[in-house]
């Protein structure tokens, strides 16, 4: 276990405010080790008598998924600290039926303060912006970043506990191993290719289940996992869901625009998959039709693709763009004319323009990923992120090796 600083330093500062901290996530993707270190922060200061933690994905809770249990519980706890305040830390509350009825009522109810965690991004609309509009801030939380895999076997390596084993922790090394079967924290635990296949496939299933075929009550399960394989296999294209529905039709699947939108929809929501609006960088707007997939997680990517063939151009700019969110920018993908700019990152109204490739072979490919970013005329930081060690920024535009890239503080 790691302490995600970057998490915490975001939102250790709302404790106490009027505010329900909603945090959400791909399942295991560290909700819960994250929920349990706020946790540990909040009750150094008021005392374990204040805290209530829950979570709902364990047997000894089941009970408590009925939410008139739930809330008579929570109650019942309020009571016993005469009068002080309750900070409830309830984890994968969307397996609480009506759970948005609880929670609008408890804030009325009690004086509490209240963390949420679910795996599934549309718990923030529909009927929970009705009952608390305006009342929550979330914050979404992702697997490893390299970066935090770097800092893990450093810190649980065996040379860091003593034991001089010959264990591989080369940044080279670590990198492959972690385009390979991607950043699940738990799977850092595991030794061994197959025991990490196996729990990358075991979190699939449970996502593909309970997050998106029992949720969303899917019919065609294997139009949905044809989809998932294509949509994985294909991270970085673009696409539209009219050319989705052409190329599985082509294979034996057909299927309509709008089965097809809801499917995705499902796949997005259960976190498997992202996705990056297109911006036409001289219209300064963005474009209605078609967007680019992204992997969650490279290792989920690895195990539902359909191809054997290890495209690094394509896993490269999925963890640059991965990198970016967890960096806290928003995303698009730049487009001027014909050509296009992988990554238009924004925050705090600035800018940063990202071009990816596995490798500058030749003076061709320096050419095709410098030439767009060079046609943009602002001063705004430009990237060319690849795998050479070798320096070849120019034009004011800047080049960096990608390990070097993730590694940045």
């Amino acid at each position: 276990m790691i302490c995600r600083k970057k998490y915490l330093d975001k939102i250790i500062p709302f404790v106490d405010k009027p505010l329900i901290k909603v945090i959400i996530g791909v399942r295991r993707s560290g909700k819960t080790v994250l929920l349990s270190q706020i946790a540990s922060i909040v009750a150094q200061r008021v005392g374990e008598a204040q805290i209530v933690s829950l979570n709902f994905e364990s047997f000894i809770n089941r009970a408590l998924s009925d939410p008139d249990r739930l809330y008579e519980y929570i109650i019942e706890k309020s009571r016993a600290i005469c009068g002080k305040r309750l900070y409830l830390f309830l984890d994968e509350i969307q397996e609480v039926r009506d759970w948005e009825k609880v929670i609008d009522s408890l804030t009325v109810d009690i004086d509490c303060d209240i963390y949420l965690t679910g795996s599934n991004s549309n718990m923030l609309s529909g009927e929970l912006a009705t009952y608390i509009a305006g009342r929550y801030v979330h914050f979404t939380v992702y697997p490893f970043t390299f970066a935090e895999v770097k800092q893990y076997y450093e810190e649980n390596s065996p040379q860091a506990q003593g034991f001089p084993l010959g264990f591989k922790t080369s940044e080279e090394a670590l990198f492959e191993d972690y385009l390979k079967y991607g950043g699940l924290p738990q799977r850092f635990l595991l030794d061994g290719d197959e025991p990490k296949r196996a729990y990358i496939a075991d979190v699939f299933n449970t996502i593909v289940v309970k997050d998106v075929i029992a949720r969303n009550k899917i019919s065609d399960i294997d139009l949905l996992q044809r989809l998932a394989a294509f949509l994985l296999d294909n991270v970085g294209n673009t696409f539209s869901a009219t050319s989705i529905v052409k190329k599985l039709k082509a294979e034996g699947t057909p299927t309509t625009v709008t089965t097809l939108m809801n499917y995705i929809s499902a796949l997005k929501d259960a976190m498997i998959v992202m996705t990056a609006r297109r911006y036409d960088l001289n219209g300064k707007e963005f474009l209605s039709t078609s967007e680019k997939y992204f992997a969650t997680d490279l290792g989920l990517r690895n195990h539902v693709k359909s191809s054997e063939v290890v495209d690094y151009n394509k896993l490269y700019e999925n963890v640059v763009y991965l990198e970016m969110l967890s960096r806290g920018y928003e995303i698009s993908v730049g487009k001027m004319g014909d050509r296009e700019v992988d990554f238009v990152c924004v925050k705090n109204g600035q800018k940063v323009y990202i071009q990816v490739a596995y490798l500058l072979a030749d003076s061709s490919v320096v050419e095709r990923e410098f030439r767009p970013l060079l046609k943009i005329d602002d001063n705004f930081p430009k990237y060319v992120i690849s795998g050479d060690r070798h320096d070849f920024s120019a034009y004011g535009i800047i080049h960096k090796n990608i390990i070097n890239f993730l590694l940045e503080r």
